[in-house]
């Protein structure tokens, strides 16, 4: 049988969502809302708001700081909000594809936001087209809209169901009305979703730290294929399962690499997560050292769990300019590579004449790791141990994250040992599969990027790709 390759649908990204519901000065809470999230996506951010009878809108490129004023936030009037930060990927940049969208028809205006991908999106996408729908961007996003209204004799809610019904992949949802604010989850529960409270209002994130931010109190997750409705004049809101089937298979890089480490993603403190990974390396893979250091920021938390459970001191050994992104989600490779050397410097006093135990979230590609190698042993490091924590990426992920094809995984082609020489590293050690579900005390993960078990059907194959596993 021939082996079936996999590409997402030229549409990928890791975006962060933020919603007000009942609430006063709600641009500016959905503001500070963003702010919190802003280390899900730099590229792009927007805020919707509704007073009841209109629906007001600001967004741009660049971050929530450099995009809202105080003259910006007055103009977004209401009591309810969505708003999103995201970075782009094959999907595409410009302010064409930066949400909230907002869509105005007579049968009522609406305005919508999404963290996750869609991986029937081409097919759907086409479907619409041929029924008359023209699409103003490039994102998967916008499919949702026209899916909405595709039957304008639909009640509402009918409608905003049978779209759901027919949308593949992850995703969380935020979709404002004058009246109404509907939150959804795929039923994978892949993407995190939360309902907070605040003075007798409602808020909702794609991570509780955005919460903390603003003072307001964690009262549940969503659920898995969970559609929430918030209406106004309505104390309580309510909510009705849209599908079947419905699993939590949160994806596992949101506990390991994305979200902050001060956010709970169903009941576990990342921070706790990746701390408990870091003991799970330390009994699992000991190596003979004199320092542990963490790739900051993601991997301080395992670096720390490593140090306590083995007795190696922990370091601050590698130093972050905070002023510059994240590489990984960096649109090009060439903007990863230039941004490592201005993003991380050595302590070289703490390093040098040391055996060193680097401990890194993941590797992707295998850059990052080469160059912070190269860093550690230019400024005196003797040996440098590197512990992942997390297995092997070796599939793509087609669920939001950007890793659209097997070429740019460096353990898709290469052994552990491989990489190790690859990355000029002393020894390597990945940690397994296991390990994820035991440090978040849980039975079930979305691990596809490490197994290749994807939890939906995908819709492409190897016939679809050209060389370079594009489209």
């Amino acid at each position: 049988m021939e082996e079936l390759r996999f590409i997402p649908n030229n549409i990928n990204e890791e975006c962060g969502v933020f919603g007000v519901f009942n609430c006063e000065n709600a641009s500016e809470l959905a503001y500070y809302g963003l702010h919190a999230l802003q280390h899900r996506g730099q590229e792009g951010c927007g805020i919707a708001t509704t007073d009841g009878s209109d629906i007001y809108r600001e967004r741009g490129e660049g971050l929530v700081t450099e995009i809202f004023s105080e003259s910006k936030l007055a103009k977004l009037k209401g009591d309810c909000a969505i708003g999103h930060v995201r970075y782009s990927t094959a999907g595409g940049s410009g302010i064409d594809n930066v949400q909230p969208f907002l869509f105005r028809h007579y049968t009522g205006d609406f305005s919508l936001c999404h963290n996750g991908n869609i991986v029937n999106s081409r097919g759907l996408k086409l479907m619409l087209e041929r029924q008359g729908s023209i699409f103003q961007s490039s994102s998967d996003t916008e499919i949702l809209a026209h899916l909405i209204k595709m039957d304008f004799r639909k009640d509402r809610l009918a409608a905003i169901v049978e779209a759901l019904n027919m949308i593949e992949g992850a995703y969380a949802f935020l979709i404002m009305t004058p009246k109404r604010v509907y939150i959804c989850r795929d039923k994978n529960g892949l993407r995190p979703l939360s309902i907070g409270t605040l003075n007798g209002g409602y808020v909702f994130s794609s991570e509780t730290c955005a919460f903390e931010a603003i003072g307001a109190r964690f009262l549940r997750d969503v659920e898995p294929g969970e559609l929430v409705i918030f209406e106004r004049d309505k104390p309580e809101f309510t909510s009705i399962i849209f599908s079947y089937g419905n699993s939590h298979k949160m994806c596992s890089m949101e506990y390991i690499y994305f979200a902050r480490p001060d956010s709970d993603i169903e009941g576990t403190n990342v921070h706790s997560f990746r701390k408990e990974c870091g003991r799970i390396m330390a009994r699992r893979f000991p190596v003979e050292a004199d320092v542990v250091i963490g790739a900051p920021d993601s991997s301080t938390s395992a670096a720390i769990g490593y140090s306590e459970e083995s007795g190696i001191p922990y370091e601050m050994g590698l130093i972050k300019n905070k002023y510059v992104g994240r590489t990984f989600i960096q649109p090009s490779q060439e903007m990863r590579e230039k941004g490592v050397r201005l993003k991380l410097t050595p302590v070289r006093s703490l390093v040098s004449g040391k055996r060193v135990i680097l401990i890194d979230d993941s590797i992707v590609r295998g850059t990052t790791s080469k160059r912070i190698i190269r860093l550690l042993k230019e400024a005196g490091a003797s040996e440098v141990h590197v512990r992942i924590a997390s297995p092997p990426m070796r599939h793509p992920c087609f669920y939001g994250i950007d890793t659209s094809t097997y070429e740019e995984l460096i353990s898709a082609r290469n052994n552990v040992d491989e990489v190790c020489k690859i990355i000029e590293a002393d020894s390597l050690n990945f940690l397994q599969e296991d390990a994820l579900l035991e440090a978040a005390n849980r039975p079930d993960l979305c691990l596809a990027c490490f197994n290749g078990s994807y939890p939906t059907f995908l819709y492409q194959t190897k016939q679809e790709l050209n060389t370079e596993g594009k489209f």
